[in-house]
């Protein structure tokens, strides 16, 4: 048996949290719902077993809770999911630990982190056209092969998670951690990931400008992604916190504005036009030529729609919640383009462990919590903004 924190379908507190978070207090509501009202109960149950040849066994080291995670338990991730997952299941897909068997070239007590996509090879399946193209993140097949549904680790019933004292994971989802790297840092390699994949998902030209909507992980380490990977030039960050500024102006952000002011601030910076509408926020004929959204809500996705150039492009790597006028989308003729996970056939992973032993990442996990303080431990995560944090997580060997 093995302790793990456990989500449960159940349809009544996934309405109740929704309904607290909604309200004007959401945010502040968020953490306590998520620990109190969520569908989530800390227990003993059976370690998952081995699908069978490939697989290994994994000890958490470190385990973060994500933003998506969040979502989740505040009722705040959409139904379109439901069909690609299987519960119980144990969240936690950002995960640095030990292997406890051997695999071809991992053995037995190696650090790796984990690339979450249930893809063909995981299920042992022929590969969709995606996979067989190096596009994991996009496999056809996360609800079929010799696993239940999951679109990752951390939404699938056999696989376990990361929140939990032990799990299991296919060969081709590991990356050996180099020794020299931290785990405080390894466990950023899935966020720092992603945040490559998104950056790679559009022609980014020399001396474009940007702008990143959001400083939490996900906007930060875009942020060192489009510096180290690109040459693109003025780069604007919209921060809403003190200690999120400091860190977008320490990782070459050109500048940092507060949410109110970014539309007045960037029509000085880009020459454009801004007009008021007789209802919603002020937008810009004009503008950047590439807008990443990193805080998965409505409001930075109406942000962002609102900030882009004609033909320019806008990119959700923040998972999307609530509705959102469409009108500058067809109006200026934008890209809307999503990024999920990581892809490039790993080389994503390379490169985000190559910049978690670069950039300057000391403090970004500056608190974690045992399991048994699970409670106080999403808490903080969902007020990590005003508390001054950048990554929560958990610390399994506690």
């Amino acid at each position: 048996m093995i302790l793990a924190l456990e989500y449960h379908r159940s349809p009544g507190r996934f309405v109740a949290a929704r309904g607290l978070t909604s309200t004007r207090m959401g945010s502040r509501l968020s953490g306590m719902v998520a620990g109190n009202v969520a569908p989530l109960r800390l227990v003993n149950r059976q370690a998952p077993e081995l699908p069978g040849d490939g697989w290994t066994r994994v000890t958490p080291i470190l385990s973060g809770i994500c933003g998506s995670d969040l979502s989740l338990l505040t009722g705040h991730s959409s139904p379109y999911l439901s069909p690609m997952t299987s519960m119980p299941f144990v969240p936690g897909h950002e995960v640095v630990g030990r292997t406890m068997d051997d695999l071809p070239g991992v053995p037995k007590g190696s650090r790796v982190v984990i690339d979450p996509v249930l893809s063909c090879a995981v299920r042992g399946m022929e590969p969709c056209r995606w996979c067989a193209s190096g596009q994991q993140s996009r496999c056809d097949h996360v609800t079929a092969g010799r696993i239940s549904a999951g679109i990752q680790t951390g939404t699938c019933a056999d696989t376990g998670g990361g929140w939990s004292r032990q799990m299991v994971a296919h060969a081709s989802q590991l990356h050996v951690v180099p020794d020299e790297l931290p785990d405080e840092r390894a466990v950023l390699a899935e966020p720092l990931a992603c945040a490559v994949h998104s950056v790679r998902r559009v022609p980014i030209e020399p001396n474009s400008t940007a702008v990143i909507v959001g400083a939490g992980t996900v906007g930060l380490l875009t942020l060192i992604a489009l510096r180290e990977l690109t040459q693109v030039g003025a780069v604007y960050v919209i921060a809403k916190h003190g200690h999120q500024k400091e860190k977008a102006k320490a990782l070459g952000a050109t500048a940092v504005i507060e949410p109110r002011k970014a539309v007045r601030a960037l029509r000085r910076v880009t020459t454009a036009r801004m007009h008021t509408p007789e209802m919603g926020a002020d937008f810009l004929l004009g503008g950047v030529d590439t807008v990443f959204e990193c805080t998965g809500g409505a409001s930075g996705l109406d942000t962002s729609l609102r900030l882009a150039r004609a033909g320019g492009t806008v990119v959700m790597s923040g998972m999307p919640s609530g509705g959102v006028d469409l009108t500058p989308l067809w109006f200026r003729e934008l890209e809307l383009v999503g990024a999920y996970c990581s892809g490039a056939d790993g080389a994503d992973f390379a490169d985000a462990l190559r910049l978690a032993g670069s950039a300057p990442l000391d403090g970004y996990v500056g608190t974690t919590y045992p399991l048994a303080r699970w409670r106080e431990a999403l808490n903080h995560a969902a007020d990590s903004g005003r508390l001054g944090s950048v990554k929560v997580a958990f610390d399994l060997a506690r």
